[in-house]
């Protein structure tokens, strides 16, 4: 008797049990998704930098970052927000968020992992932002109450996500912004990696808003940048998460002659879409949802050779037709092998999403 949703860990890995595949089966994804390979969690396939997001609200995540921690260099919990409180004060938030207990075990499970908790400038005005740009001393204190806080805390480091808030306004303040505080981190021997968008507009070819003149000027001071490489479609525009030959764009428009593509980390989805025909509606679907739906529907499972993702449709008994576009085996294992292709890291939002078996592939 076959029991559904075993968690019997598998000697084998996915690859020798015949599971990355084009065509592929509903019933296959819901047997065997959470059977990882338990005598190679420990042995990493891919040699670039590999960062993981972990989100409090998905706390899987936190188990995935202890099982499988030799498998990423970085890790980075959704902790933290920086608040501007008055000239030259600085607020963190989040704090408590922040499990040193569970900081404390993924260390000892894998010797080399950094902890970067990404940190957000939240409920900054753009007054805010111009009273920093315009003033050495405000640049000062936030770069040091970062220092200090990373220290107090024994972080890593920082994931510091703040390029879209501006629009495309106020670039080379920012910049000059983020010099100062590398330097800091580094003088701290603490690291600092950059969220930025994509540098090819999704569905418009057009440049985004990071492009390869503010990569080249901050390419030599930032240690990684997180590339979110996702989100391609949207309600009004239905379709792939991430077309593999967008991928390949956005990274050859940032850095066209290989000259810091080791510290690009592509970014990929471990969360699908679920797209409503009806009023051109969409949401994040996650791996428990995603393999609900399959058991419930048992769709045929599509895959389309262009975009290289699969992607299911299913009708609800009183609402119209759905289609659902969620991460594969083999659409993970195809953006591995372009990362390695390109010579590039990635970036992974987020750990607590997708489904266990995933992680054999790293």
């Amino acid at each position: 008797m076959v029991k559904l949703n075993q968690t019997l860990h598998s000697d084998k890995n996915v690859q020798d049990r015949g599971l990355v595949v084009v065509d592929l089966k509903a019933k296959d994804i819901i047997l065997e998704h959470r059977s990882y390979c338990s005598t190679k969690m420990r042995e990493r396939h891919f040699s670039g930098d590999v960062l993981g997001y972990i989100t409090p609200w998905n706390s899987h995540g936190y188990d995935v970052a202890k099982i499988f921690g030799n498998k990423f260099t970085l890790i980075s919990p959704v902790w933290l927000q920086v608040k501007r409180r008055g000239k030259e004060r600085f607020q963190f938030t989040g704090l408590h968020d922040a499990d040193k207990g569970w900081m404390k075990v993924v260390r000892k499970n894998s010797k080399n992992i950094k902890i970067v908790p990404r940190i957000l400038f939240d409920g900054w005005t753009y007054q805010d932002f111009e009273s920093v740009f315009g003033s050495e001393d405000e640049i000062e204190e936030l770069s040091e109450s970062m220092v200090l806080l990373a220290k107090n805390e024994n972080f890593d480091g920082f994931v510091v996500e703040v390029w879209s808030q501006l629009g495309n306004q106020k670039q080379t303040e920012l910049i000059h912004l983020l010099l100062h505080l590398s330097e800091a981190l580094h003088e701290a021997h603490l690291k600092l990696i950059l969220v930025i968008p994509p540098a090819v507009a999704a569905g418009t070819n057009q440049p985004g808003m990071f492009t390869k003149k503010e990569f080249d000027q901050l390419a030599s001071a930032i240690d990684s940048f997180s590339l979110m490489t996702y989100d391609y479609s949207t309600p009004q525009r239905p379709g792939p998460n991430s077309p593999l030959p967008w991928l390949r764009a956005c990274v050859q428009v940032l850095d066209p002659d290989s000259k810091w593509r080791n510290k690009i980390l592509l970014g990929l989805n471990f969360y699908g879409m679920d797209y409503s025909a009806l009023g051109a509606s969409g949401e994040p679907i996650l791996g428990s949802r995603y393999i609900e739906t399959l058991k419930e529907h048992k769709p045929k499972i599509v895959w389309d050779e262009q975009i290289a993702e699969h992607y299911f449709e299913y009708k609800k008994n009183k609402g119209g037709k759905h289609a659902v576009f969620y991460p594969t085996l083999k659409s993970i294992q195809l953006r591995l092998e372009l990362a390695k292709e390109l010579g590039t890291g990635i970036s992974i939002w987020e750990l607590g999403q997708g489904l266990d078996y995933f992680y054999d592939l790293l």
